[in-house]
């Protein structure tokens, strides 16, 4: 939750720096009116907004998932213990700051109910009459006036000369509903009472909405006059956060100022497309950022970006595209094959160049055609690759050739491919587990020997230096090497000192036997997750 809520607090700061700085000063009064709303609710919406475009994850069947290792309350056994066997304490109430929130939110609809009570009050006691489709309320002793709704208030002691403009003014506000935008608002200051920028969201969609009233109200009115009327009442608004007064003391000038102010040139609309990179950014952003703590998924594991080649990056994509679709066609193996030829050399003449290019420039392929393609008309423009284009190329291969492992064209890669669980032959094993008769036995036992360790090894301590509470949700993703030790540990938690210790008990696992695949040792990523329990 708190992740989020300060994800929202940034964009929305992001986006209020822009209408400040671009914006705020144009009279394109309608389209600030939406820039502001789309923005303030996009803010809320964008942090749950994940493209897969962005993501560049290993998909769920290239790792093992180790079950939750729960450390700081477990057990001495070291059987694994899920998180749906803790035990709990009915009766026992730990405070959170998250408490502080709903109460918070509690207060602040009791003061907004407090509010609509008293407006409808001041409705229903005063004498009203239908115009149109408003309905006019003559509100007795005061000089007061604004629109909540289809509802028009205008103060009885208000003189009858001044009345025509205010009443054209605040139908606009009416006309345009004006006061669900100030309601959405209200709702917003409910649910993020601590967030004072959902305040200033409200005060500057209010300005604006003064603005559009106005701009309207003197097309049937002198500026002169109106500008007496501004200037010459008795300021006794009443102060409701979501209602559109005519007489606020605050805005006057601002008012004044932007009615005598000329209208910008349509050019200057370009600036709103400013939201179009600013909402591409915050995409990239919240679809490969690291997720809120407390609802990691360690399935979903952010890829190191390949720095390399045009070339490299499109053998990325292939890798992807296969990973996401979890297996290919008979078509898409035949052009797989197809690229095994054309980086291998094997057959190579006159034949396969025309299958190539056909290939190449053929249409309506699959998207893994389309990608496989692609590297060969890389491969073509270059008319060369580097080493470590090669490697990359032939780390792809190994897993899509019939036997690849068994083939000497892959012999130099075969130690730094890692190999799924889904087709391993055998899983790595603790000493201990080794004569277990089956992969799942092995797997069962090696699972229950990494929770021990970690239960026993990581530094508990940790909680009481950095002053922690509650549950905390590490992931770490390693790899079983083909010598049976651990390399590549990295880890995601709340804090970097909880990164690095479980990286640090990760990599202190003693040697295992390796998994095998053909006969052959291989390397094996694995996922932890562990739950670190505060008491």
């Amino acid at each position: 939750m708190l992740y989020y809520i300060l994800q929202t607090i940034a964009f929305q700061l992001f986006f209020l720096l822009i209408y400040d700085v671009f914006l705020k000063k144009e009279t394109f009064f309608n389209w600030n009116r939406a820039y502001l709303l789309i923005t303030a609710l996009g803010s809320l919406l964008l942090p749950f907004v994940k493209i897969e475009f962005f993501k560049g994850v290993v998909p769920e069947q290239f790792i093992i998932r180790l079950p939750e290792v729960i450390i700081g309350d477990v057990t001495s056994t070291t059987k694994n213990i899920s998180l749906t066997e803790m035990p709990l304490n009915e009766s026992s109430f730990v405070w959170h700051w998250e408490y502080l929130v709903y109460v918070g939110m509690i207060l602040a609809a009791l003061l907004f109910a407090y509010k609509m009570i008293k407006i409808s009050l001041l409705i229903y006691k005063n004498p009203k009459r239908w115009k149109d489709n408003v309905l006019l309320v003559n509100l007795i002793n005061s000089t007061s006036a604004f629109s909540f709704f289809h509802y028009i208030c205008i103060g009885q002691l208000i003189k009858e000369e001044d009345k025509s403009a205010i009443l054209k003014h605040e139908i606009v506000h009416v006309q345009q509903k004006h006061s669900l935008d100030l309601l959405f608002f209200e709702i917003l200051r409910i649910l993020f009472w601590f967030n004072p920028l959902v305040y200033m969201y409200q005060n500057k969609i209010s300005t604006l909405h003064e603005f559009i009233a106005d701009a309207n109200a003197i097309k049937h009115n002198d500026k002169n006059q109106y500008y007496e009327n501004l200037l010459s009442q008795v300021f006794d608004v009443k102060q409701f956060s979501f209602i559109n007064p005519f007489f606020k003391q605050s805005l006057i000038k601002k008012r004044i100022v932007m009615l005598n102010k000329s209208k910008s040139r349509q050019v200057k609309l370009v600036k709103y497309a400013l939201l179009i990179p600013i909402v591409f950014g915050i995409l990239i952003y919240t679809s490969s950022a690291q997720v809120d703590s407390a609802k990691l998924d360690t399935s979903v594991l952010k890829e190191i970006p390949s720095e390399g080649s045009l070339l490299i990056e499109k053998i990325s994509a292939v890798k992807k595209q296969i990973q996401k679709q979890g297996n290919v066609t008979d078509e898409e193996q035949e052009n797989l094959n197809l690229l095994y030829k054309v980086v291998s050399g094997e057959n190579f003449d006159a034949d396969l160049v025309k299958k190539v290019q056909k290939l190449i420039d053929k249409k309506d392929k699959s998207e893994l055609s389309q990608k496989v393609a692609d590297v060969m008309d890389q491969i073509q423009k270059q008319g060369n690759i580097s080493d470590d284009e090669e490697q990359k190329l032939k780390l792809l291969l190994l897993y899509t050739t019939e036997d690849g492992f068994n083939n000497p064209f892959f012999e130099d890669v075969i130690d730094l491919a890692e190999i799924p669980f889904g087709v391993i032959d055998e899983v790595p094993t603790f000493e201990e587990c080794k004569q277990l008769a089956t992969n799942k036995e092995k797997k069962d036992c090696t699972s229950t020997a990494i929770a021990s360790h970690i239960n026993k090894n990581f530094n508990t301590k940790l909680a009481k230096e950095l002053n922690l509470k509650g549950k905390q949700r590490i992931s770490v993703v390693f790899v079983i090497a083909n010598d049976g030790t651990i390399k590549s540990a990295k880890a995601r938690a709340p804090h970097p000192a909880l990164e690095a210790e479980a990286i640090r008990v990760v990599e202190s696992l003693p040697k295992m036997t390796p998994g095998k695949y053909n006969g052959k040792n291989v390397n094996v990523p694995y996922s932890l997750p562990i739950i670190f329990q505060v008491q």
